[in-house]
């Protein structure tokens, strides 16, 4: 079937009922938590997964990424009006929107980052659009060891990449890769690391980590770092939203250039859109003629990170539903999901499943196109919303994720390893240890040791296997040079700190 006549498929299978009915509530639950700091797009997902195991697949992967990518048009509002960012995507749109808000421009930066998101999402879904089959092609080529070499990739850029300790994500990756071993072997058949424990015959439940990690955690985290909020709901006004010619001159541009980082930096496993949001504002301050404008209220500030966010988000699709390869914790839900349903995300989805991966792009359209009729005319009632006092919506939140939990496999162990997740999620939050590599571990582990035996059964136990296939070799060499580098920098971070410290030392001495 050619291009058209897939597009024309994906449009008459996203133009159902059915799908048009869980795509608005997708984006709509997405800008809903998006808005409200401390929930998230990956809580959200989470808490309504096990609501797609009675979903055609289709069905429920457009609600699940309506969520995703709603709550990055969402995250913003918080980030401007609050100084406190929806989601850690929008932490950076802090630093020029908050200004803006001070000075009587709140709806201003509002509305931009409306428009800027969707020109972002936009660009994304065309390069989702005209490079994920060719690359799906090409990986039909691949065997288990590239496939091994891909997934190793994407763990150590996941980990390595991400904002944070580098040390730090590979050790949780590691975690996950642990939890992922629970279970009974593939191969043999044997339990490993039950401990007796029927429950555990099945390994750790999906769902249940998911909520744990990222559910229980964030709500137990906003509890003890709660502050009062206090918004000013009756300066955002219609008019006051309109952008007057020198926003839109300013703005223009640094929202091209803020999707196409966006959309490059999405595709690449393991980036994702926080250092899509970074890379953006770097990019504009270095091209600004007057770089002391940003952190004071500057536009581009604003547009740029936005764009890319968006961007980012959708573009992450790109290696996901190509390669099978998640860029992210929210990706690798949303692998599992498809997992769940028996449909294995990689080269073979796009000719064996065209009705899904069409209709799902179909709906990426449809879905922007209703979030920008969502927040421009309804931005008064998102920021109304903030004013919601937490204590009315952890509870409610709490009995979601228990109630979805159980619902799953209808066993009780389920809701405890949530809870147990859920404490261990929050001390690693404390701690600054990054919870997303632990979910990527976890899904791709068994994926990981599926083709790590197949490639030396195939090779009789020759680990030259790896280095002989010239695209694994490409591949094990990029995670070869991630680690090297982080570790570099690491390490160049620990003397520069040890050196200063001297330094001082010396001159307190003296």
């Amino acid at each position: 079937m050619d291009f058209l006549g897939n597009l024309s498929l994906g449009f008459s299978a996203a133009f159902s009922a059915e799908a048009l009915l869980f795509c608005f509530i997708g984006v709509t639950v997405g800008t809903l938590v998006g808005v409200l700091p401390g929930v998230g797009a990956l809580a959200a997902i989470s808490m309504l997964l096990p609501l797609t195991y009675y979903m055609d697949p289709m069905i429920g992967l457009i609600m699940l990424a309506g969520i995703f990518y709603g709550a990055q048009y969402g995250s913003s509002t918080a980030a401007i009006l609050l100084n406190i960012p929806g989601t850690a995507t929008a932490a950076i749109t802090c630093l020029d929107g908050n200004p803006m808000a001070k000075q009587g421009r709140a709806g201003v930066a509002l509305f931009l980052t409306t428009i800027s998101s969707f020109v972002g999402g936009c660009l994304a879904i065309l390069l989702l659009m005209f490079f994920t089959p060719p690359l799906a092609a090409l990986a039909m080529k691949f065997t288990s060891v590239e496939y091994f070499a891909a997934m190793l990739l994407g763990l150590i850029a996941a980990s390595t990449l991400s904002v944070g300790s580098p040390v730090k994500g590979l050790a949780m990756v590691v975690f996950g890769l642990a939890l992922g071993v629970v279970g009974t072997d593939i191969n043999t058949g044997q339990m490993r690391f039950t401990f007796g424990t029927y429950e555990l015959a099945d390994g750790f439940a999906l769902v249940a980590i998911a909520m744990g990690l990222f559910g229980i955690s964030e709500i137990l985290t906003t509890l003890v770092r709660r502050e009062p909020l206090a918004v000013q709901t009756s300066s955002i006004t219609f008019r006051s939203l309109l952008p007057n010619r020198d926003d839109i001159r300013r703005s223009a541009l640094p929202t091209l250039r803020g999707s196409g980082v966006g959309s490059i930096t999405g595709a690449l496993p393991g980036a994702g859109p926080s250092m899509a949001t970074f890379l953006a504002y770097a990019v504009e301050k270095r091209l600004s003629k007057d770089p002391s404008r940003f952190g004071k209220g500057a536009v581009e500030g604003v547009a740029a990170p936005e764009a890319a966010n968006n961007a980012s988000v959708q573009a992450a699709f790109i290696p996901t539903l190509s390669l099978g390869v998640p860029g992210d914790a929210v990706m690798a839900i949303l692998l599992g999901a498809l997992m769940i349903h028996g449909i294995i995300p990689g080269p073979g989805l796009v000719n064996d499943q065209p009705t899904l991966f069409w209709g799902l792009i179909a709906s990426f359209w449809i879905g922007n196109i209703l979030l920008l009729i969502l927040n421009i005319p309804l931005i008064g009632l998102w920021v109304k919303l903030l004013s919601i006092p937490y204590r009315v919506l952890y509870p409610a939140m709490l009995f979601l994720i228990c109630v979805g939990v159980y619902s799953v496999r209808s066993n009780p162990f389920d809701v405890y390893t949530a809870l147990a997740f859920g404490v261990i999620g929050y001390f690693m939050n404390v701690m600054r240890f990054p919870t997303a590599p632990v979910l990527l571990g976890f899904i791709l582990g068994p994926l990981l040791e599926e083709h790590f035996k197949r490639s030396l059964l195939v090779s009789r136990g020759d680990f030259m296997v790896f280095l002989e296939r010239p695209i694994s070799a490409v591949l094990l060499g990029v995670a070869a040079l991630l680690l090297l580098s982080s570790c570099w920098a690491y390490l160049f971070r620990g003397v520069r700190f040890l050196i200063g410290n001297g330094l001082s030392r010396e001159r307190g001495d003296a």
